[in-house]
């Protein structure tokens, strides 16, 4: 009897602490899916070693600061082509050069700069229209590309430091082994783990300043296709005018 009253309460106790475990092991279940992405996120940041990510998260800073920057300023530097040629066109036929002028400087944008420089020389012939038109026009295309080349820079310099953090973890984690002389997974795990984390983040760096590049590249083709349309435009314009 003694062992049977023994037997049971040997499995009651099991029993409890069977059910205590598994609502432990829920109650962790849900703290780590009550974690947002961002703590998610700040986590493994921090797990992945302050020196590559540190420098990693500068190249992700810089490279998203040029590119709004660029953006802002290709966002201000489009125009209405058709509708300033139109201006320009009404004002060569009312009121000559000057007018002309006069519309391209309260009008932003480098296409009206452009304009202006070759009105400027449309007393002096075509030709010098024309050379003053293009000339300007490479100064303009210049001032539309400028700090571009640094995206492409943090583009290609962000997966190479991820890279750069993975060899150095897979280093950490073959000393780990030769110090423990074990190669269980515990000795080599924290290693593998930065290895893989700077690699990610130097991959998802690149990956979000490359959007960024190719739609500030397109925008600035679309820019500098419009300025060589309208130049010529303006060049038909004045060679109208002149006659």
């Amino acid at each position: 009897m003694k062992k049977a009253v023994n037997v049971l309460t040997l499995t009651g106790i099991m029993f409890f602490g069977a059910i205590q475990s598994t609502f432990a092991q829920d109650a962790a279940t849900a703290d780590a899916a009550e974690k947002t992405f961002h703590q998610i996120l700040k986590e493994n940041f921090i797990a992945g070693g302050p020196l590559f990510m540190g420098i990693v998260l500068v190249a992700l800073i810089l490279g998203l600061a040029i590119a709004i920057e660029r953006i802002i300023y290709l966002n201000m530097a489009t125009t209405n082509t058709k509708k300033l040629v139109s201006k320009v066109d009404d004002a060569l036929s009312s009121g000559g050069v000057e007018a002309a002028k006069e519309v391209c400087r309260n009008t932003k944008g480098p296409v009206a700069s452009i304009f202006y420089q070759g009105l400027e020389r449309a007393d002096e012939g075509l030709e010098s229209a024309e050379k003053a038109v293009v000339a300007y026009g490479g100064v303009q295309m210049g001032l539309l590309e400028k700090n571009i080349s640094w995206i492409s820079l943090f583009i290609a310099l962000a997966p190479m430091l991820g890279f750069m953090g993975t060899v150095i973890g897979m280093i950490g984690a073959f000393n780990s082994i030769a110090v423990a002389n074990d190669i269980s997974p515990a000795v080599v795990a924290t290693g593998i783990k930065v290895a893989l984390l700077t690699t990610v983040f130097g991959l998802i760096v690149a990956i979000i300043l490359q959007i960024f590049y190719n739609y500030i590249v397109s925008k600035v083709d679309s820019i500098v296709n419009n300025m060589e349309d309208a130049s010529i435009r303006l060049i038909d314009l004045l060679a109208k005018y002149k006659k």
